[in-house]
Order: C-alpha cells, then structure tokens, then sequence
C-alpha cells in the first residue's frame, strides 16, 4: 500500500508538471485555426514550388548551365526549408515539444544552416549577373560550370560549419533543464547573435545591394545607348518605348529582389535585437515563419521569370518528362 501510494503521488506530481509546464490552448478559435491552415498551404506551395524547380534543372539537359546550378542548389535548400522548419515552427505555436532537448537543438541548428545556405546561393547568383551583365565577354572564361558547382559545395560546408558554431552551446549541453517542460527554444549569446546579425544580414545585404545596383546602372546605361541609337537611326517610337519598358521591368526587377529580401528577414533581426527573450512569443514566432517564407518567394523572384520555367512546368505537369528523350526537349 506504501508503495502504491508512492506510485499514485508520483504519477499526480508528474501530471501537475505536465499541466503547468507547457502552457498551450485547449481550444483554438476559427480564426486561429484558419491560420494555421494558411500556414501549411503556404508550406506545401513552398515545397511543391521548388520541386518543380529541383526537376526542371535537373532533368533537361538544356538547362545545365552555371546560373541554373545555383538557381538548384537555391531551390534545394528552400525545399528543405518548406519541408522541415516550416512545419515544426507551426507544430510549435500550438503543441508542446515532446522530441527532446536532441531534436530541438539539430532544429536550431538546421535552421541556421538552410537560413545561411540559402542566403549564400543568393549572394552567388547576384556575383554571378553582375559577372554576367558587366563583364559579358569573359563570363564564360570566369563562371564555368566547375567553379559554380565548387562554390556551391563550399557554400553549403560553410553553412554546416555555421549552423553548428551559432547553438554548439545547445549541442554540448544536452539534459539542461527549461523553463518549462515541453519547450523548445533557442539560447544564443550576445556574440553569437552579433555573428550571426553580421554574416547573415548585413554582408548578404550589403554584396546584394552593391553588386544589383552596379548591374542596374549598367543595364540602364546599355539600354540608352541602344535607344540613343535606334533613335538616331530608324527614329521608331516603339522601338523607344520597348526600349524604355525593359528599363522599367529591370527596375522592378531589382526592386522586387532587394524587397523581398529585406520584409522577410528584417523584423527577425529587429526583435532578435530588440530582447533576448522576446523570440519566444508568439509574435516572434510569426517572424520567424516570415523568415522562412523568403523560400517561398525565392522560387517566385528568381524561377517564374524566366519563360524556360513555365515550358518545363508544363512538361513536368503533363508528365511529359516521362517519354524517351524528354531530358533533350527544348525549353528555352
């Protein structure tokens, strides 16, 4: 009877703990739930969107070039990105943990690294236009298929290297005790935020916006001359006007690449700045998500403008790629 009462004391301290340690609703309401299922529609359009991405590069042949290698080594850390982070990140703001100290320290840490390889294929595809766009007639000689895919590879052991230095400190410290139990949360020190501010945010942005901006001047430049000239010898004010709308969409173009960077990555770093506790609201959650959602556009930006992607969707989606010799279709 002793040790029945025991058990019985035991099992009802262990029930309390569990009650009051992860502290998540019971119930969620309409509009919570409508979220939450925005959410994982955006998870899977992220998934499916970088795919087709992943197949069209890899399957045709007339895709293997050096911009499209980056443009798949984008795709796979966004599709992992879309796959993994997103949905832990939304099981998290309505469950409580229950994989352990283990899985939540490789989640912290693949976050960082997908985060970091992500935003280092995008700084190697900027280098690589204005390679392309300022230096056109050497391009093939300096971007060659061996030296992007070489890039690659290093960008993505830099990025495994850094995933694991920014939570070594959750590695190493495995049975710690939380807050509360059912937590999963993230202790990064102020240097390791500083680091991670500085290599993640402020490098990329600033290589980004410097090498985008010298390719807009040039690209502006270029087509002035062109109008200049078309001007001067055909006078065809729609040529002019052709001429003056490709200016407008390089513009928008930049806009957009340089815009979605920033709304996705900046109110992160904001808060992570801000408090370093604050990262574990629910508000701070959403920034998180946001963070991640820059995989979403990534495919949108830097894919869907280009009319060899909406060929190959529509091969992949007829399942057209399946017949002999598909992987020799052309779709440019």
């Amino acid at each position: 009877s002793i040790s029945l009462s025991i058990n019985d004391h035991f099992v009802n301290d262990a029930l309390q703990f569990l009650n009051i340690s992860c502290i998540k609703p019971v119930s969620l309401s309409v509009e919570a739930v409508l979220v939450q299922m925005v959410l994982f529609f955006v998870s899977f359009l992220t998934v499916a969107l970088n795919l087709l991405v992943i197949i069209a590069v890899s399957h045709f042949r007339q895709l293997h070039s050096p911009t499209n290698i980056l443009l798949l080594s984008l795709a796979v850390s966004d599709a992992l990105t879309s796959l993994i982070l997103m949905p832990a990140e939304i099981i998290r703001n309505v469950a409580c943990w229950f994989l352990g100290d283990t899985a939540c320290s490789l989640y912290n840490s693949l976050s960082f690294v997908l985060s970091s390889a992500s935003v280092g294929n995008m700084v190697l595809i900027s280098v690589d236009r204005y390679v392309a766009i300022c230096d056109p007639l050497h391009y093939p000689t300096k971007i060659t298929e061996k030296r992007v895919k070489l890039g690659v590879c290093l960008c993505w052991l830099c990025s495994v290297f850094y995933g694991t230095f920014i939570v070594k400190e959750d590695l190493a410290s495995q049975g710690r005790p939380n807050s509360c139990y059912g937590e999963c949360v993230i202790t990064v020190h102020y240097i390791e935020g500083t680091i991670d501010l500085v290599v993640s945010f402020i490098v990329p942005v600033f290589v980004i916006v410097v090498l985008y901006m010298r390719v807009f001047v040039v690209a502006v430049s270029q087509a002035r001359a062109m109008r200049s000239h078309v001007t001067a010898v055909t006078l065809q004010p729609p040529t002019t006007q052709k001429v003056r709308k490709s200016e407008l969409k390089a513009a928008k173009t930049l806009g957009v690449l340089i815009a979605v960077f920033l709304m996705c990555f900046c109110p992160y770093y904001c808060i992570s700045l801000a408090a370093d506790n604050l990262l574990n609201n629910s508000f701070a959650s959403y920034s998180v998500f946001l963070f991640y959602l820059n995989s979403t556009f990534n495919p949108v930006v830097y894919a869907l403008f280009y009319p060899w992607f909406r060929k190959a969707v529509k091969l992949i989606v007829t399942l057209k790629i399946l017949q002999p010799d598909s992987s020799d279709a052309n779709v440019s």
